[in-house]
């Protein structure tokens, strides 16, 4: 079959097709009944943002002209975070923040500030005072400072405000309010505009500075004379100084616009200790989109109810169309997976698209189990097998000496015993073999020289080699250092080794050397022994395979050594791998990573 599905049987492309086909329906229906709404509501929420903003800056930039520093602020910037659903960051200068509304809001945070919130420092605006040559104050007037007046001061002006109230209406009729400015003092307002108040009722007394006013206007008058100095301009004497010095505003004969900006900043310097230092504002989006509603009329709600159950009506059909001719080949991939038999059944394939290669993948799955249960049938033989020669030999010699044919001396014991150690050795690694399947194999890792572990696996392997006249020689860098389980790396060796030994002939040599590599360490076990031939290269991992099946155990093991290294190499995170010369060498090469 071939490797990919030609296109026009594709079963993707038939479900983007029907995909598609239900999209251009639903949008045609629907993008006239949308399109002018959406509009709309973009337009008004563009509005309602740009006016949060805007409520937003002026909140934070009156906080900040009545507040010493921002202590206190995270209350307001809530409510105002609750009230227009936006983010809200307030941060210094070096943007290090001072209060948010939420920690997402600080998360999200932009390059770029929304405002600056300076409350001596505002961006111009006709809403604030001018000084006698024009020119726009740019100090919010809600920064009042030393000029806030105490409840004494303020019941005292507030009572001649409401002596002159009742003069204007009683002598000329004209209706006026009392409002309260930031400083607490009391300004007279006239119901109709243009209404002109007369100045029989004026008294001096409401408009002349009280001692608090007075004591901050003293000051800056001097701070103002301090910059007229270091500007060198000439103030023409006396320095008149009255009551509209409240309002950020200063009198002077020959008045001119340098002296104006001697009286703004000396009202800065005068209102900084008394305003929130300078702060960047974020103002980020909403955390939730706001869904629009449309008011629709009796009739385009029907429109809508017609063309939504005219989609949904086509939709059910086309699915049903699609889901039917789906479902009919699955169900018989279903119905073959179930056979009771419990045979590997093999599914017939009788198209071209997804579901074939579906039926094809579930056929290997079964090719493979089947291969599986016959791998697991010859491992039991081979099992039953190995446990059967050692348990074989002690029941035959315990049998011998019962029966008086063999003498119990300590020949035999150490036979008995001899076997007893095969026996327990092959069940130690069969108990390794299925802690490594089971996922339970544990190690216990720590920094270690493999330079030293494998010099300590060379020399206790010196005895078994000098029996065989095998030459048995190690070469090592010194930095091996890496991170790995010394007992179990100590079994990994210790089987190489041994296997090498058993198949080396004499006057034969061994060699292990271990050096370091890009990311790891590689140790090489090569031998000068029989080889392995090509063919059984693949198996040589397996369990209970030998490259002569007719060997005795007096020149073969029992077949899991090799497969306990691979698998205990690669609970080290690493790799074993085998070439082979038959008849020259084979080298077993084990890379662990640092």
């Amino acid at each position: 079959m071939a490797p990919e599905v030609p296109l026009r049987n594709s079963l993707l492309l038939r479900l983007l097709i029907t995909s598609v086909a239900i999209s251009l329906v639903s949008i045609a229906a629907t993008a006239w009944l949308t399109a002018r709404s959406t509009t709309l509501a973009i337009k008004q929420e563009r509005g309602q943002i740009l006016a949060d903003d805007a409520t937003i800056q002026n909140t934070l930039e009156g906080f900040a002209a009545m507040h010493p520093n921002w202590d206190g602020a995270e209350r307001t910037v809530r409510d105002l975070a609750r009230r227009t659903g936006r983010g809200i960051v307030i941060t210094t200068r070096a943007r290090q923040v001072i209060t948010a509304s939420d920690r997402s809001a600080v998360d999200r945070l932009p390059l770029n500030a929304s405002a600056v919130i300076d409350p001596l420092h505002l961006s111009p605006s006709p809403d604030q005072g001018t000084g006698p040559s024009g020119q726009v104050s740019r100090i919010d007037p809600r920064a009042v400072g030393p000029y806030l007046l105490p409840t004494a001061e303020r019941k005292k002006l507030m009572q001649l405000a409401r002596q002159e109230v009742s003069c204007l209406y009683d002598t000329q009729g004209l209706r006026t309010h009392i409002v309260e400015e930031p400083s607490g003092r009391p300004a007279i307002r006239a119901l109709r505009s243009g209404a002109v108040t007369p100045q029989a009722c004026a008294s001096k007394e409401l408009f002349a500075p009280t001692p608090t006013e007075a004591k901050a206007l003293t000051e800056l008058t001097a701070l103002v004379r301090i910059c007229a100095a270091r500007n060198r301009l000439r103030i023409e004497e006396p320095l008149t100084i009255d009551a509209q010095f409240r309002l950020g505003q200063v009198n002077f004969e020959q008045g001119s616009s340098a002296l104006d900006d001697c009286v703004e900043e000396g009202r800065r310097e005068q209102l900084a200790p008394h305003v929130a230092p300078a702060a960047l504002l974020f103002i980020t989006s909403p955390s939730q989109t706001a869904t629009p509603v449309f008011d629709l009329s009796r009739a385009g709600t029907l429109r809508v109810l017609g063309t939504t159950s005219l989609v949904l009506t086509v939709t059910v059909t086309i699915t049903a169309i699609v889901a039917i001719r789906l479902v009919r080949p699955l169900r018989a991939l279903a119905n073959a997976a179930r056979d009771p038999s419990g045979r590997h059944l093999r599914i017939p394939i009788t198209t071209k698209d997804e579901i074939s290669y579906l039926a094809a993948a579930l056929n290997e799955l079964s090719e493979r189990r089947e291969r599986t249960d016959e791998q697991r049938r010859v491992m039991v033989s081979d099992i039953a097998h190995e446990l059967r020669t050692p348990l074989s030999n002690i029941r035959g010699w315990l049998d011998a000496a019962q029966d008086g044919l063999a003498d119990p001396n300590s020949s035999l014991v150490a036979s008995l015993q001899e076997e007893a150690s095969l026996l327990q050795h092959i069940i130690d690694d069969l108990q390794v073999l299925a802690a490594a399947d089971a996922g339970s194999l544990r190690l216990n890792p720590r920094k270690l020289s493999l330079r030293e572990l494998a010099e300590q696996s060379v020399s206790a392997h010196q005895t078994a080699a000098q029996a065989g006249r095998v030459t048995l020689a190690g070469y090592f860098t010194d930095d091996l250092t890496i991170e790995g389980d010394p007992v179990r790396l100590r079994q990994v060796l210790g089987n190489l080794l041994s296997n090498a030994i058993r198949h080396t002939p004499p006057n034969g040599s061994v060699t292990v050397s271990a050096y370091r590599v890009e990311g790891g360490v590689d140790l090489h076990v090569a031998d000068t022994g029989s080889g392995i031939q090509p063919d059984d290269l693949p198996r040589v991992f397996d369990r209970f395979w030998r490259a002569e099946q007719s060997r005795s155990r007096s020149t073969g093991g029992s077949g899991l050594g090799l497969s306990i290294v691979r698998h205990l190499v690669h609970a080290h995170g690493g790799e074993v791998s085998v070439v082979s010369r038959p008849g020259r060498e084979t080298v077993f090469t084990v890379r662990l990573p640092t």
